[in-house]
């Protein structure tokens, strides 16, 4: 899904540096370095921080592959040993997709962001480790840590590569902080319709009814007239949208030749005898 949007403010977390540092400890190829910090950018996320890396990470492969996210390339930080680079942090998670018979807690990703949101409000600051594209993190990394990250997905089969784990781990955490309704209303170049529009279309909609002789029944019109009310008012409709039913009405009543011309409105018919009756 392309969307970026420069004229669009960044994340308040981006603007405040907040957030848990991303620590990518002898990542293999430049690619996959870039293409974690696209997904670091995703969600807000800008402190990476790289472990012996055995490419360059600023190379046009690791630039491109970030697809813009350059600005996460060029402020990581490069550090010998796992031990520098978590060494001003408080706490620090380990991500892993297999058991590995340690004495520690093993969270989700999701407790992980609630974890790191409110350890921030303290003032403390998180970190997580990812290992190497091939085998993941060695055991001696997983011992500086305070717990093990583990992404609950298929058992038979959870293997992800470093973007997805990245991206999966900064996502839960972007969304334990974010206060976007769960659903919108997409509304373009419009807006609701007021309930003025609303009237002024029911009245054209049930005058042309009556015309064509829909509410035959007079002890049932008002019933009637509400059900119709009620759909319209369900489907929360748009000024631009009343206007086109106000369109399709009138389109509906109008008399055309066979080349579809308009040739006028046809006349307004009486009540048939039997109608009177």
């Amino acid at each position: 899904m392309a969307g970026t949007d420069s004229s669009k403010q960044p994340a308040p977390s981006v603007l405040n540096g907040e957030g848990p540092s991303i620590i990518l400890v002898h990542p293999q190829l430049s690619e996959n370095i870039g293409t974690a910090a696209r997904a670091m950018l995703n969600c807000g996320l800008t402190d990476m921080r790289l472990v012996a890396p055995r490419e360059n990470w600023l190379s046009e492969k690791a630039q491109a592959a970030s697809s813009g996210a350059v600005s996460v390339l060029e402020g990581a930080k490069v550090y010998n040993t796992t031990e520098e680079a978590i060494a001003d942090l408080n706490y620090v998670y380990a991500t892993t997709g297999r058991n590995r018979f340690m004495t520690k807690p093993v969270v989700t990703p999701r407790l992980a962001a609630t974890e790191i949101h409110a350890k921030a409000a303290q003032g403390l600051k998180c970190g997580v480790l990812f290992g190497r594209e091939r085998n993941g993190l060695e055991n001696d990394d997983l011992a500086l840590a305070d717990a093990m990250l583990t992404v609950p997905l298929n058992p038979a089969y959870c293997s992800l590569n470093l973007a997805q784990a990245v991206l999966v781990i900064g996502y839960e955490w972007y969304q334990a902080g974010d206060e976007t309704p769960p659903q919108q209303m997409s509304l373009g170049h419009t807006g609701p319709a007021t309930k003025e529009e609303l009237l002024g279309f029911f009245n054209h909609l049930e005058r042309e009814l009556d015309e064509c002789g829909f509410f035959r029944n007079e002890e049932k019109r008002p019933s009637m007239v509400r059900n119709i009310r009620n759909m319209f008012q369900r489907a929360g409709l748009t000024t631009q949208e009343v206007r086109t039913l106000h369109g399709v009405v009138t389109e509906l009543v109008t008399l055309r030749d066979e080349h579809g011309r308009r040739v006028g409105i046809p006349a307004r018919r009486g009540k048939t005898e039997r109608e009177e009756e």
